[in-house]
């Protein structure tokens, strides 16, 4: 394949060359020949459409492998844990991560997963997961998603003081958290602090310009800060956006 110059024909050898390696269990060849194609032909819907599918059959396999070889283990459950969650089964996967803090307590990520869990619940329970992020934080004061999850809690009941805390807390942990530039500027917006909530609410915005509710949360704090062309500009971005959002439901 490598020496090949047509491009049609390096494009025909290299899928049957990552189908042939898959069919004979050669995961090397198969990732490295799933490489090529995604290097070569970024855009075609058959190299995407193949990846998606051999990459779900290889994690299909590596975690029949994982049950096989060494089904006690935290991995193994933890995977369980995650199936259960994906199926909604939330009260299953609550069990699982519990069984894993009683084997471990001190395993990374499932206080955190399992606080999540139990906001997923019907009715959720707030409390509980507050416990679980805050347990995260102990074994990782660096956990940023769990600061951002205690911001949720605290901004969904109305406590912008603390919501305002976490958030702060989660994009300085993490510069790249567009969400959590997102949500401190609501929750300043939130408890009218409206010149404090402009700095992240431009950072959002210039990391995801295709968001109308960025557009709309800087326009609000422009137009309380009495900066009426910059409201005005943001308020024409919102629209445009929203515009171009893909729509949901029923049409």
């Amino acid at each position: 394949m490598p020496r090949l110059a047509d491009k049609q024909l390096k494009y025909e050898a290299a899928m049957l060359a990552a189908r042939c390696a898959m069919s004979i269990g050669q995961t090397d060849t198969a990732v490295e020949t799933l490489l090529l194609l995604n290097r070569e032909f970024p855009r075609d819907p058959e190299v995407l459409y193949t990846t998606t599918h051999f990459y779900s059959e290889l994690a299909s396999r590596a975690s029949q492998e994982l049950a096989k070889n060494a089904p006690t283990s935290i991995q193994a459950q933890e995977l369980e844990a995650e199936a259960f969650e994906s199926q909604n089964d939330f009260d299953r996967a609550t069990a699982q991560y519990q069984r894993i803090l009683a084997q471990d307590p001190k395993t990374p990520d499932i206080h955190y997963r399992l606080g999540r869990v139990l906001l997923s619940k019907n009715p959720p329970d707030a409390d509980g997961a507050k416990k679980q992020f805050e347990e995260e934080l102990k074994l990782d004061p660096n956990h940023a998603s769990a600061q951002f999850m205690l911001g949720e809690i605290a901004r969904q009941a109305g406590q912008w003081e603390d919501a305002v805390e976490h958030f702060s807390r989660a994009s300085k942990l993490d510069q790249g958290f567009a969400e959590a530039y997102l949500a401190l500027g609501m929750s300043l917006n939130s408890s009218g602090k409206f010149p404090d909530a402009v700095a992240p609410l431009e950072s959002y915005v210039r990391m995801v310009p295709e968001d109308p509710a960025g557009h709309y949360q800087l326009a609000t704090a422009y137009a309380r800060t009495g900066r009426k062309p910059d409201a005005e500009r943001e308020m024409a971005l919102q629209k445009e956006t929203a515009a171009k959002a893909p729509r949901t439901g029923a049409q």
